[in-house]
């Protein structure tokens, strides 16, 4: 009767656990949309939401290329964006990401991060003045160009007067993805003149990513030394004020999982800058400096700094080191921050010195279990000792079965006596933790590690590893549901979870003996749906403590009936 409670209790917590799962898998994220499917056993690259239409797109939108023939536009052409600069209202507003690709496909387009009012998606950073008594620019003013392209080194100076003061953007751009734009109001009247210049970045449509507490998604900004990842699309939608900041310093703007756009006024200056759901539904984020008086004659300047493009953490720190504050907390570390960087970096320069991102998670579980080998030894140590303890453990729970309080007392006295410590085992385990979750954030939110293939099926590992014996490798026609899409990673995790169990001296409670046998089963399909990089590494470390207990088992003379003795 005992057992049969017992196996019930077991599967009850299994069941749980895949509910419980169920539930806190809509707060995480758990890896990117699936960049391959498997059709007649062939592993093919699907597309990904950023290349899809927009649904439900409304009428008065128009083409992007019939949008961008509208205008005059200056070409913008560097080694990592293309695009160009609208001249009806001085937009920065088309650009796309060569180095990056909405999927896996070779013939897969660039990413595009900025698209024209008008267009599906718009997204565009715009500057301009504001003033008291003088004619500034309009939002649609025509502007002239010095030059027809815009590429690095070659800066561009647009301008635009109606008679008065002479107003000039002169814009320069990095080969990477930092633009520069200087405004510069040149006071030709007799009088003295107060201006106000300001910045904005509209976005027509929330991102595609999704929001969650792992991964910010939305508004975003470092206002007087801090990130503030509070504000989402939610909040601008419920908030008809918008959200006010007066700050010292800092940036603002929109970030995606993997893009960044982002104004920073140059300097510590002091400036206004505000989230907003503008009357037209787009959201804005924008800043105005303090008024400047140009007297008669004069010359008033501002600089701002743009940037446009992927989180790459590298090109972030470089940035901050030219003067955007924070500009790397645009990255959403979370709280385990001063693990996760170490991490990143350890692996980042694991995948430039080997060149295939696998591989380099495979070097970094092994440096992670030759660093905890020692931690390893003491704990298979203890477990040896507790072998040795079984027959008088046994016989205390035989005497004192009835009384369970009198047993764990007999218990403690006993482990006190041999100087062993029950808990040694736990250690290792709790130290891989952290380092198991300053992964799944690395693989979650760190650009450089989308689309990096392993090898074979494996081509994609910051997405799922969706080849599975469900359906004979894709060579039957259907799509598994999501609970039985398993794929050969997680499937090996389960098995060699399972191996790990069987190595590990078996528990004395039978309760706790069913759910040991259960639980790498469960885990097979909660870690399911996580980045395979990550499923990677688990499968690696369990691969690696296989070896080292049977390493350890011939160097103590043990052997596996040791550790689960035979019953009868």
């Amino acid at each position: 009767m005992n057992e049969n409670k017992n196996l019930i209790l077991a599967i009850a917590l299994s069941a749980l656990v895949l509910l419980g799962w169920t539930f806190l898998s809509e707060k995480f994220v758990p890896a990117n949309p699936p960049s391959t499917k498997v059709e007649n056993g062939k592993v093919e690259p699907v597309p990904q939401p950023q290349a899809s239409p927009v649904p439900n797109t409304p009428a008065q939108l128009r083409s992007r290329a019939a949008v961008l023939r509208e205008s005059p536009r200056v070409r913008i052409q560097t080694p990592s964006l293309q695009g160009s600069i609208n001249l009806k209202g001085a937009r920065i507003d088309d650009l796309v990401l060569v180095r990056e690709r909405e999927t896996i496909a070779k013939d897969s387009p660039p990413v595009r991060l900025l698209s024209p009012a008008g267009a599906p998606h718009a997204y565009f950073a715009s500057f301009g003045w504001s003033g008291q008594g003088i004619e500034a620019p309009p939002a649609d003013a025509l502007w002239t160009a010095s030059a027809p392209v815009l590429e690095p080194g070659k800066p561009v100076t647009l301008s635009w007067s109606n008679g008065g003061p002479k107003f000039e953007m002169i814009v320069s751009v990095d080969e990477n993805y930092l633009f520069t734009v200087q405004q510069r109001v040149s006071n030709s009247t007799g009088s003295a003149i107060a201006v106000r210049p300001y910045g904005l970045i509209s976005r027509a449509q929330k991102s595609l990513d999704p929001d969650s507490w792992t991964v910010h998604v939305g508004p975003i900004g470092v206002f007087n030394g801090a990130a503030n990842y509070d504000i989402d699309f939610k909040t601008l939608d419920e908030d008809s004020n918008g959200e006010k900041f007066s700050t010292s310093g800092g940036w603002l703007g929109f970030t995606d999982k993997y893009w960044l756009t982002a104004l920073a006024p140059s300097g510590e200056t002091n400036f206004a800058a505000s989230f907003r759901k503008a009357p037209s539904g787009a959201y804005q984020a924008d800043f105005s400096d303090a008024p400047m008086i140009v007297p008669p004659g004069k010359v008033a300047a501002s600089e701002t700094r743009l940037f446009a493009g992927a989180k790459e953490k590298a090109l972030l720190d470089q940035y901050e080191e030219l003067g955007i504050e924070k500009l790397s907390k645009a990255i959403d570390w979370g709280w385990f921050e001063w693990f996760m960087r170490p991490i990143f970096d350890l692996l980042n320069w694991l995948f430039h010195h080997i060149g295939n991102f696998g591989v380099a998670i495979i070097c970094l579980t092994l440096i992670v279990r030759g660093l905890m080998f020692p931690i390893a030894q003491k704990q298979f140590q203890s477990m040896a000792a507790m072998r040795k303890l079984q027959p008088k453990m046994k016989a205390i729970q035989e005497r004192y079965k009835e009384d369970k309080p009198k047993l764990q007392q007999e218990m403690m006295k006993l482990y006190q006596e041999e100087k062993i410590n029950p808990a040694a085992g736990c250690l290792p385990i709790l130290l891989q933790i952290p380092i198991f979750y300053a992964l799944y954030k690395v693989l979650l939110v760190s650009v450089e590690m989308r689309h990096q293939p392993f090898v074979l099926w494996i081509r994609d590992l910051s997405a799922p590893d969706h080849l599975t014996p469900i359906n004979l490798f894709g060579l039957l026609d259907f799509t598994p549901p999501g609970f039985l899409l398993l794929g050969v990673l997680p499937i090996l995790l389960g098995v060699t979870m399972w191996l790990q169990f069987k190595l590990n001296p078996a528990p004395m409670d039978p309760t706790q003996a069913q759910i040991f046998a259960i639980m790498p089963w469960v885990m097979m399909f909660v870690m399911a749906p996580f980045a395979s990089g990550l499923q990677l590494y688990w499968v690696t470390s369990n691969i690696l403590t296989i070896l080292q207990q049977w390493w350890l088992y011939k160097k103590y003379g043990l052997h596996f009936s040791d550790t689960h003795p035979a019953t009868t």
